[in-house]
């Protein structure tokens, strides 16, 4: 035990350092802290108030540090540190205006702060100032000191002093008295009396007025004399003599004298001031005499009157409208003046400048050519050296207007109101343009501007009408020149589209050309354009000059087959579309040729292969037939007749050539040649023999011919129970095949010549 508790001594020991000291962390709470105004927080004037500052400080020490201070408008008045509980007591003496404000208090113990609610103080009443002067009398010029005060007053005063009810003077500052120097206004008794204001932000506190002093001021006894010569009845030319001067004991101050006319300046000086000069009629007005002696300011006036010797002569020009190069007068005249006075002298008059090219041609007339620009002109008068000018007088010499021109704004379309114009090159303002139809005025337009247009409405029915239009122009006495006639084109608006279609409709086949000619009644150029249904964007666009052009689509193929129209504008701008047009597109006639020709061609392959099987089941049915020649009839000509039995093979009708086979088609048949076994074959089928009877060219020119069809008759011979053939119990039946051409038959007789084969005749 004594082991363990030297181990723990001994770690306490190294993890303390030496000198260290370890102390408990302080728990310190703030909670309602406040602050109070006794006896209120609205007291009047020289009131003692007592701000109270009380906060509950919860803590393990009793005797705790804590640290008070004092605010008024967020600036801190007063700290205190007090390690008590009792309440923080700020005593405000006998409290003035200046104290008006808002107070708080805040508290700090170990870190931790607590701040109370603002509180405000009212304090009401302030003192009556006090004025008091130096001088209840002075001279005229002289300063009195004036000193005003506010009794117990603190803070940022403001003090006003007053001369008559009139405020003269404020001064501000940081205490509850001033001093000023007054200068009174003018001379007698003024009443004078002060009154102060005390600033709290944002609110200021005035007070009553002051106890009020008079002053008396008195006058100087000097004053400045104005002296002007002549005294009366001055005319322009006399001389004019003006003194200024003073009157009375020279001031102990130092003075100064001006002598002045309105706005002017004359002379200046500290005894005697004079101004010298000829009488002029803008003399007229008064003149000045100013004394200053300090701050005192006198002063005396008179007034002249110039008579004129003759008035400020005026420039007339005749006529009132100048046009270039033409005559005029100019009258120079005064319209009054002093005849009395003049003298022989009397008053001239000239222009100015001297370059003038007019002359003289009386008593201020002047007379010549007006100039081609625009001239300034003054008229000089001159009587016993007055000189007097007139107003510039500015001649602007017209242009006559030139013959106007005529012309469409625009474009003029038929049936449509339009715009023309009527304007000339030159001419001055303001002319007078007038529209004219034939020998009919139809208006009249006045330019007085320079960028304003002479502009007419009209309209027209007919095309020719246009040109019967024309106007005249007008700026000066002169006659009105007359324009040309007025030749524009009108336009006529698109009527009667109509689209052709080459070759015809009916016509129009595969790998054809198209061409869709639209044509339409207006005035061209004309735009064009030619549509499908159910596309949008046309197909082409073209303009032409014409009424009339053509779209054209190269190698028809089915895939152009449609209803197609167009659409035509011209200047006039209206659209007009043309009739729908529907076109189909046929097929190529080689096409046509084609699938007949290929049609004929199969229908043939039909046929031989047809007659191919036809007889190739017959040759086997007469295979075993015997074959056999006979005369067809007992005539003697030159037939052959063939006997064919059954199951034998027939010759090509193309080349007439005789089967080689087994069984011979054509071969002789002595009855002695019959065997057994052909017997038994004849018994087993039915008795009938074929017989191919062949017709040679008749040697007999009226023997008549063959009928057309096939040179081939057969004839069918019943045969007799026996085998033999009967040839005269019974009718033969033949079956004659008649073909129309003769010289085939000779061509087959020849070829059957021609033959090893070829059957001998039967007797």
């Amino acid at each position: 035990m004594g082991l363990l508790l030297l181990l723990t001594s001994a770690l306490l020991s190294s993890y303390f350092h030496p000198g260290s000291v370890v102390k408990a962390q302080r728990v310190v709470i703030l909670k309602d802290i406040s602050l109070s105004m006794e006896p209120s927080h609205v007291v009047s004037r020289n009131t003692n108030v007592t701000l109270r500052c009380r906060a509950n400080v919860v803590s393990v020490e009793k005797a705790l540090s804590r640290e008070y201070t004092i605010y008024k408008d967020g600036n801190a008045i007063y700290n205190k540190t007090s390690s008590t509980s009792e309440d923080l007591l700020y005593h405000l003496s006998e409290v003035r205006v200046s104290d008006n404000g808002k107070y708080s208090c805040r508290i700090s113990a170990e870190g931790q702060q607590a701040t109370s609610s603002a509180k405000k103080l009212e304090v009401t009443g302030l003192s009556k100032p006090v004025l008091h002067v130096n001088e209840r009398v002075v001279a005229e010029g002289k300063e009195i000191t004036a000193t005003c005060t506010a009794h117990g007053e603190r803070g940022s005063i403001f003090f006003y002093f007053y001369e008559n009810a009139t405020e003269i003077e404020e001064r501000q500052v940081n205490s509850n008295q001033i001093e000023v120097k007054l200068r009174l206004s003018s001379v007698g008794t003024h009443r004078i009396h002060c009154a102060y204001a005390v600033f709290v932000r944002p609110d200021s506190f005035k007070s009553e007025e002051s106890n009020a002093v008079s002053v008396t001021v008195e006058e100087l006894h000097i004053a400045p004399v104005l002296e002007i010569f002549p005294h009366s009845k001055i005319y322009e030319g006399d001389e004019l003599f003006v003194s200024c001067s003073v009157k009375g004991p020279p001031p102990t101050d130092k003075m100064h004298l001006y002598l002045s006319r309105g706005n002017q300046l004359l002379d200046r000086g500290n005894t005697t001031v004079s101004h010298r000069g000829i009488a002029l009629a803008k003399d007229i007005g008064d003149f000045e005499c100013r004394l200053e002696i300090g701050s005192v300011v006198k002063n005396d006036q008179g007034t002249i009157s110039v008579t004129e010797l003759f008035s400020v002569p005026t420039l007339t020009v005749s006529p009132a409208e100048v046009f270039q190069r033409e005559d005029i007068t100019l009258t120079c005249k005064s319209e009054s003046s002093a005849s009395e006075r003049l003298g022989q002298e009397g008053l001239t008059y000239a222009l100015e400048p001297p370059r003038s090219q007019l002359v003289p041609k009386g008593i201020g007339i002047f007379s010549g050519k007006s100039p081609s620009n625009d001239f300034n002109y003054t008229c000089v008068a001159r009587a016993k050296n007055i000189v007097k000018h007139s107003e510039v007088l500015t001649v602007r010499p017209k242009v006559p207007v030139t013959t106007p021109k005529i012309s469409v704004v625009g474009r003029a379309v038929l049936g449509r109101r339009f715009t023309i114009l009527c304007q000339s090159d030159i001419g001055s303002l303001p002319i007078n343009y007038t529209l004219l139809k034939g020998y009919d005025q139809l208006n009249t337009e006045a330019v007085t501007q320079p960028f304003q247009q002479a502009l007419f409405t009209v309209s027209v029915d007919r095309p020719d009408e246009i040109s019967k239009f024309t106007c005249r122009a007008k700026n000066s006495h002169r006659e009105a020149l007359l324009s040309t006639r007025l030749n524009a084109t009108v336009i006529e608006p698109l009527s009667h589209p109509i689209l052709t279609v080459i070759p015809g409709l009916s016509e129009i086949s595969e790998e054809d050309n198209l061409h869709l000619i639209c044509g339409v009644r207006g005035t061209p150029p004309v735009t064009f354009k030619w549509y499908r249904v159910g596309t949008e964007l046309p197909l082409s666009t073209t303009t032409s000059d014409k009424n009339n052009t053509h779209y054209q689509v190269h190698g028809l193929s089915k895939e152009h087959s449609g209803v197609y129209y167009c659409e035509a504008r011209n200047h006039a701008n209206n659209v007009v579309r043309s009739e729908h047009v529907t076109i189909e597109v046929r097929m190529a006639l080689w096409k046509k040729l084609m699938i007949g020709g290929f049609c004929l061609l199969v229908l043939f392959l039909l046929v031989v292969v047809s007659v191919l099987c036809f007889r190739s089941k017959r040759g086997k049915r007469e295979a075993a037939a015997e074959l056999s020649v006979k005369p067809a009839s007992p005539k003697s000509d030159d037939s052959l007749t063939v006997n064919l039995t059954h199951d034998t093979e027939v010759y090509n009708a193309a080349t007439v050539r005789l089967d080689r086979a087994a069984v011979s088609v054509w071969s002789e048949r002595p009855p002695e040649e019959v065997n057994d076994e052909e017997s038994s074959v004849a018994s087993n089928e039915p008795d009938v023999e074929y017989t191919e009877v062949v017709h040679p060219r008749p040697v007999d020119p009226e023997r008549a011919p063959l009928k057309k069809g096939t040179d081939t008759v057969y004839s069918e011979l019943q045969n007799s129970p026996d085998g033999a053939a009967d040839h005269h119990d019974y009718d033969s039946v033949q079956y004659a095949e008649l073909n129309g051409e003769q010289p085939e038959v000779n061509n087959y007789l020849l070829e059957v010549n021609n033959h090893q084969d070829l059957p001998v005749p039967v007797d």
